[in-house]
Protein backbone atom coordinates (compact mmCIF):
# COMPACT_ATOMS: atom_id res chain seq x y z
CA UNK A 1 0.00 0.00 0.00
CA UNK A 2 1.24 3.64 0.06
CA UNK A 3 2.49 5.36 3.27
CA UNK A 4 -0.77 6.60 5.74
CA UNK A 5 -2.84 3.97 4.28
CA UNK A 6 -4.64 0.66 4.15
CA UNK A 7 -2.35 -2.13 4.81
CA UNK A 8 -2.40 -5.78 4.98
CA UNK A 9 -1.72 -8.45 7.46
CA UNK A 10 -0.35 -11.41 6.07
CA UNK A 11 -1.00 -15.28 7.49
CA UNK A 12 0.70 -18.15 5.65
CA UNK A 13 0.49 -21.59 6.39
CA UNK A 14 3.36 -22.97 5.28
CA UNK A 15 2.86 -26.68 4.81
CA UNK A 16 -0.05 -26.37 2.58
CA UNK A 17 1.48 -22.75 1.01
CA UNK A 18 -2.28 -21.01 1.74
CA UNK A 19 -1.93 -17.89 3.06
CA UNK A 20 -5.35 -15.41 4.21
CA UNK A 21 -4.99 -11.50 4.17
CA UNK A 22 -6.24 -8.84 6.84
CA UNK A 23 -6.85 -5.52 5.59
CA UNK A 24 -6.13 -2.66 8.04
CA UNK A 25 -6.64 1.09 8.49
CA UNK A 26 -3.13 1.57 9.49
CA UNK A 27 0.10 -0.41 10.30
CA UNK A 28 -0.12 -0.17 13.83
CA UNK A 29 0.02 -2.82 16.74
CA UNK A 30 -3.29 -2.27 17.96
CA UNK A 31 -4.54 -3.47 14.29
CA UNK A 32 -2.92 -6.65 14.35
CA UNK A 33 -3.78 -7.61 18.22
CA UNK A 34 -7.52 -6.86 16.75
CA UNK A 35 -6.94 -9.46 13.88
CA UNK A 36 -5.42 -12.12 16.32
CA UNK A 37 -8.30 -11.70 18.61
CA UNK A 38 -11.16 -11.79 15.43
CA UNK A 39 -9.49 -14.98 14.50
CA UNK A 40 -9.21 -16.56 17.93
CA UNK A 41 -13.21 -15.91 18.77
CA UNK A 42 -13.99 -16.69 15.20
CA UNK A 43 -12.24 -19.73 14.84
CA UNK A 44 -12.62 -20.94 18.88
CA UNK A 45 -9.41 -21.54 20.80
CA UNK A 46 -8.89 -25.21 19.93
CA UNK A 47 -9.13 -24.63 16.43
CA UNK A 48 -6.96 -21.14 17.05
CA UNK A 49 -4.39 -22.96 18.76
CA UNK A 50 -4.45 -26.07 16.79
CA UNK A 51 -3.35 -23.38 13.69
CA UNK A 52 -1.62 -21.15 15.11
CA UNK A 53 0.52 -22.76 17.47
CA UNK A 54 3.42 -20.20 17.00
CA UNK A 55 3.73 -16.95 14.65
CA UNK A 56 6.96 -16.12 13.03
CA UNK A 57 6.73 -12.58 11.75
CA UNK A 58 9.33 -9.99 10.98
CA UNK A 59 10.16 -7.16 13.62
CA UNK A 60 7.76 -4.46 12.33
CA UNK A 61 7.13 -2.09 14.69
CA UNK A 62 3.36 -4.11 14.16
CA UNK A 63 4.54 -7.04 15.95
CA UNK A 64 5.72 -4.24 18.90
CA UNK A 65 3.31 -6.54 22.08
CA UNK A 66 3.96 -9.92 22.05
CA UNK A 67 1.98 -10.79 25.07
CA UNK A 68 -1.17 -8.79 23.49
CA UNK A 69 -0.57 -11.39 20.44
CA UNK A 70 0.90 -14.53 22.79
CA UNK A 71 -2.05 -14.47 25.33
CA UNK A 72 -5.91 -14.20 25.21
CA UNK A 73 -7.85 -11.46 27.05
CA UNK A 74 -8.13 -13.55 30.34
CA UNK A 75 -4.62 -14.08 29.61
CA UNK A 76 -4.54 -17.67 29.05
CA UNK A 77 -1.70 -18.08 26.53
CA UNK A 78 -2.79 -18.91 22.92
CA UNK A 79 0.57 -18.90 20.64
CA UNK A 80 4.04 -18.11 20.77
CA UNK A 81 5.68 -15.47 18.59
CA UNK A 82 8.62 -15.61 17.50
CA UNK A 83 11.01 -12.97 15.45
CA UNK A 84 13.02 -13.46 12.01
CA UNK A 85 16.44 -12.33 12.01
CA UNK A 86 16.79 -8.90 10.47
CA UNK A 87 17.90 -9.20 6.80
CA UNK A 88 16.74 -12.36 6.61
CA UNK A 89 14.10 -12.74 4.04
CA UNK A 90 14.77 -16.22 3.00
CA UNK A 91 13.25 -17.29 6.65
CA UNK A 92 9.72 -16.45 5.52
CA UNK A 93 10.14 -17.68 1.81
CA UNK A 94 7.13 -19.27 0.83
CA UNK A 95 5.63 -15.56 2.10
CA UNK A 96 7.52 -13.94 -0.34
CA UNK A 97 6.39 -16.42 -3.01
CA UNK A 98 2.49 -15.35 -2.32
CA UNK A 99 3.48 -11.79 -1.90
CA UNK A 100 5.04 -11.85 -5.56
CA UNK A 101 1.65 -13.31 -6.64
CA UNK A 102 -0.35 -10.74 -4.64
CA UNK A 103 2.00 -7.99 -6.51
CA UNK A 104 0.76 -9.79 -10.01
CA UNK A 105 -2.57 -8.27 -9.15
CA UNK A 106 -2.43 -5.13 -7.12
CA UNK A 107 1.08 -3.93 -8.00
CA UNK A 108 3.23 -2.87 -5.34
CA UNK A 109 3.38 1.26 -4.63
CA UNK A 110 -0.49 1.24 -5.67
CA UNK A 111 -2.97 2.01 -2.79
CA UNK A 112 -4.74 -0.49 -1.06
CA UNK A 113 -7.58 2.51 -0.23
CA UNK A 114 -10.21 1.57 -2.66
CA UNK A 115 -10.25 -2.30 -1.56
CA UNK A 116 -12.77 -3.87 0.96
CA UNK A 117 -12.33 -7.32 2.68
CA UNK A 118 -14.84 -9.00 0.58
CA UNK A 119 -12.01 -7.85 -2.64
CA UNK A 120 -8.72 -9.55 -0.69
CA UNK A 121 -10.61 -12.34 -0.34
CA UNK A 122 -11.64 -12.87 -3.67
CA UNK A 123 -8.12 -11.98 -4.68
CA UNK A 124 -6.74 -14.73 -2.00
CA UNK A 125 -8.99 -17.26 -3.19
CA UNK A 126 -7.51 -17.20 -6.88
CA UNK A 127 -4.11 -16.93 -5.74
CA UNK A 128 -4.93 -20.04 -2.92
CA UNK A 129 -6.18 -21.97 -6.13
CA UNK A 130 -3.41 -21.80 -8.12
CA UNK A 131 -1.77 -24.96 -8.26
CA UNK A 132 2.15 -25.36 -6.66
CA UNK A 133 4.87 -27.52 -8.07
CA UNK A 134 5.88 -27.92 -4.41
CA UNK A 135 2.26 -29.37 -3.88
CA UNK A 136 2.51 -31.91 -6.60
CA UNK A 137 0.70 -29.30 -8.53
CA UNK A 138 -2.33 -28.85 -6.00
CA UNK A 139 -3.56 -25.77 -5.25
CA UNK A 140 -2.63 -24.29 -1.48
CA UNK A 141 -6.81 -24.30 -0.66
CA UNK A 142 -7.20 -28.07 -1.23
CA UNK A 143 -3.97 -28.85 0.53
CA UNK A 144 -5.29 -26.58 3.35
CA UNK A 145 -8.62 -28.07 3.07
CA UNK A 146 -7.21 -31.55 3.43
CA UNK A 147 -5.12 -30.80 6.59
CA UNK A 148 -7.81 -28.67 8.43
CA UNK A 149 -10.94 -29.42 7.21
CA UNK A 150 -13.30 -27.09 5.01
CA UNK A 151 -15.18 -25.54 7.84
CA UNK A 152 -11.66 -23.93 8.60
CA UNK A 153 -11.65 -22.78 5.20
CA UNK A 154 -14.94 -21.33 5.30
CA UNK A 155 -14.42 -19.46 8.32
CA UNK A 156 -11.31 -17.50 6.14
CA UNK A 157 -13.71 -16.77 3.64
CA UNK A 158 -11.93 -19.23 0.97
CA UNK A 159 -13.55 -20.90 -1.45
CA UNK A 160 -11.50 -22.92 -4.24
CA UNK A 161 -11.58 -21.16 -8.36
CA UNK A 162 -11.43 -23.61 -10.75
CA UNK A 163 -8.71 -23.44 -12.95
CA UNK A 164 -10.80 -21.78 -16.19
CA UNK A 165 -12.03 -19.00 -13.65
CA UNK A 166 -8.83 -17.88 -12.40
CA UNK A 167 -7.38 -14.81 -12.75
CA UNK A 168 -4.28 -13.40 -11.57
CA UNK A 169 -3.48 -10.14 -13.04
CA UNK A 170 -4.86 -6.41 -12.12
CA UNK A 171 -8.59 -6.86 -13.94
CA UNK A 172 -9.40 -9.05 -11.05
CA UNK A 173 -9.84 -6.39 -8.79
CA UNK A 174 -10.65 -3.09 -11.37
CA UNK A 175 -12.42 -1.08 -9.68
Amino acid sequence: GKKGGKVLLTLLFKEAQFMVLFLRDANDSQSVIDTINYLYEVLGEEAFRALFPVIITDNGSEFSNPNAIEFDKNGKRRTYLFYCDPSAPFQKGAAENNHSMIRRIIPKGNTLDIYTQDDINLMMNHINSYSRKKLNNRPPCRVFSALYGTNILKKFGSAHIPPNEMILKPDLLMK
